[in-house]
């Protein structure tokens, strides 16, 4: 049957209609717009050449299919939802609709569909017309981004936000990388839009999504997926406490006051978070639990945040109470009281057995943690940049030590000192220790300081640049846990450095790992042909005494010589071994 027929036998008896059956078929044929029928199942019985031309397929392609066949995909289940209320209502509908060509191109049509039932009432036919909407670039481009922003917010929407965490998902699969979902809430927003209307309530969102942004680096994802909620995907996370922190920081900026109009308003916001791939693998699930867990966060008095899983709530909790804690006390470091020290570890030159040197080594006592290994707070420091002001005052802090040391008689015993990735990229380095060294009266050569391999790799240009100048100072440089980077041969000659610290990995098992006897005899053997000195960490046994020191290791420390000890306690150790020395 061909297309014309098949709209002629679909359509009412002539005498019925406001036009012949002949005047509609001209004009269904020769119109310059797209036309399609459907019948009660809406499947297309009918369609003209316009159609045809516009979306690519041939007559015979289209007649028996759903119009879904022209879908671009982009319309919400909402949208077609009041489409169809509007058609079953009222036997017509009208608005805008990307649709889809053959090709795969999406196009922008205005669209009108009119109903036409039989005698009792069921549906015989739909008839849809398709116009041709502007479509210059500047519209195509505006349409496209209103098919996946939040017109309020110019945040991305719901439909942006499941394909960008879909793609996300499988991003983090291919490279074995942890995701965190987070879902926002805002508590009592209703409140807000039912007391001082609408239009507040709309400033507020837009204050909100400004904050969110704001919180997050430009790779992560920040959505409105509806009404007060909103998304924010943190791909490729360290750990699960990195969205713990994220989310703080959350909390305390969406809880400061907002001025609106002549308002004062606070939008505090209860949490959900989901992490792939232990709380799911796919976006459903994610959200579900993010929502899940949001609900957790409101009954557990709102304004906080709360994993999906009990266990990381434990943990993430525990590591914020800590992070707050150290902010504490390193705010609260005074010449008088402070809940940080320094203990010392001496290091023992293999062939006399004299003490040449100590390092020094951060220590915190806390009230409500107490004595807490640097294994925990070092990484917390250095994750929030606290760890600057910490080294800092582990540099003044061990100046001052040495000068007492001096003043007990203690002379010739240089001490190392750590430095952290943030203090070796900050300009004030130089100045620093300039000023430290000055303020005690001491000289470069009373201290060392030392930088791991995986530091000193991470930019070589720079780092190299701030090393030559340390070096010209006077300083002994000393590169720490060597062995346990990815450290180039090539690179290494080229620092001012003195000293490589085998690591004490590689040490523990030397008597019985092949493979770690191995790795120190030849870095021992290398650092011996760059004119370098040897110190061996972790010295627990004589067997490992004696191996390295056949080995022609320089110095050793460990346990075997002494544990990290007090400053007062490091003073009556060197003053015992000078004793013995001068005897």
């Amino acid at each position: 049957m061909t297309s014309a027929n098949a709209v002629a036998s679909s359509l009412p008896p002539p005498d019925k209609d406001l036009l012949s059956g002949k005047v509609f078929l001209c004009a269904f044929e020769q119109s310059d717009e797209g036309m399609l029928v459907t019948d009660g199942q809406n499947l297309i019985v009918a369609a003209n050449g316009a159609l045809s031309r516009l979306s690519g397929y041939s007559l015979a392609e289209l007649i028996g299919q759903n119009p879904r066949i022209l879908s671009s995909g982009r319309a919400s289940p909402d949208f077609y939802a009041a489409m169809w209320q509007a058609l079953d209502t009222q036997d017509y509908w009208e608005g805008e609709i990307w649709n889809k060509q053959k090709d795969g191109a999406n196009y922008p049509r205005l669209l009108k569909i009119s109903v036409l039932r039989n005698a009792d009432g069921s549906v015989r036919n739909h008839v849809a017309n398709y116009t041709e909407i502007d479509a210059s670039h500047e519209v195509a481009d505006r349409l496209a981004y209103l098919a996946y922003h939040d017109p309020l917010t110019n945040l991305p929407n719901r439909l942006a936000f499941e394909s960008q965490l879909a793609q996300s998902l499988r991003s983090c699969e291919r490279e074995g990388k942890q995701l965190a979902l987070m879902l926002i809430d805002l508590d009592n927003f209703k409140n807000i839009n039912d007391t001082l209307g609408h239009h507040v309530g709309d400033q507020l969102l837009q204050n909100v999504a400004l904050r969110l942004r704001e919180c997050v680096r430009a790779s992560d994802l920040v959505a409105r997926i509806g009404g007060d909620e909103f998304v924010v995907v943190l791909p490729d996370i360290e750990s699960p406490l990195t969205a713990a922190r994220v989310a703080s920081k959350i909390q305390s900026n969406l809880a400061d006051s907002y001025r609106i109009a002549d308002h004062v308003l606070y939008a505090t916001p209860s949490i959900g978070i989901s992490l792939y791939p232990i709380d799911g693998g796919d976006p459903g699930t994610l959200l579900r639990n993010a929502d899940t867990a949001m609900y957790h966060a409101k009954s557990a008095g709102r304004n906080n945040h709360q994993f999906y899983t009990a266990r990381m709530n434990e943990a993430a909790g525990e590591r914020l109470a800590m992070e707050n804690e150290l902010r504490q006390a390193i705010a609260a470091i005074s010449p008088a009281s402070s809940e940080f020290s320094l203990h010392f570890q001496p290091q023992i030159e293999t062939v006399s057995g004299r003490v040449l040197g100590v390092e020094a080594l951060l220590r915190w006592n806390n009230a409500k943690f107490g004595s807490v290994s640097p294994l925990r707070f070092i990484c917390i420091a250095e994750e929030t940049g606290l760890i600057q002001p910490l080294g800092d005052w582990v540099i003044w802090e061990t100046c001052r030590l040495i000068r007492v040391m001096k003043k007990h008689g203690i002379d010739g015993i240089r001490v190392a000192i750590n430095i952290s990735a943030q203090q070796l990229r900050h300009e004030n380095l130089l100045l620093l220790v300039r000023g430290a060294l000055a303020c005690y009266d001491l000289l470069p050569e009373d201290i060392e300081l030392e930088v791991t391999e995986s530091t000193a790799m991470e930019n070589p240009e720079m780092t190299l640049s701030i090393l030559d100048q340390l070096a010209a100072m006077g300083i002994v440089l000393a590169i720490d846990d060597f062995g346990t980077g990815y450290s180039s041969l090539a690179y290494l000659k080229h620092l001012p450095i003195k000293r490589l610290k085998l690591d004490r990995s590689f040490v523990k098992d030397i008597e019985t790992d092949v493979n770690d006897a191995a790795i120190c005899t030849a870095t021992i053997a290398l650092g011996h042909s760059l004119g370098l000195e040897l110190v061996a960490e972790g010295v627990e046994t004589e067997a490992q005494r004696d191996f390295l020191s056949g080995l022609g290791c320089d110095f050793l420390q460990g346990y075997l010589f002494s544990r990290p000890m007090p400053f007062d306690d490091t003073v009556a150790y060197l003053k015992a071994h000078l004793a013995t020395e001068r005897r």
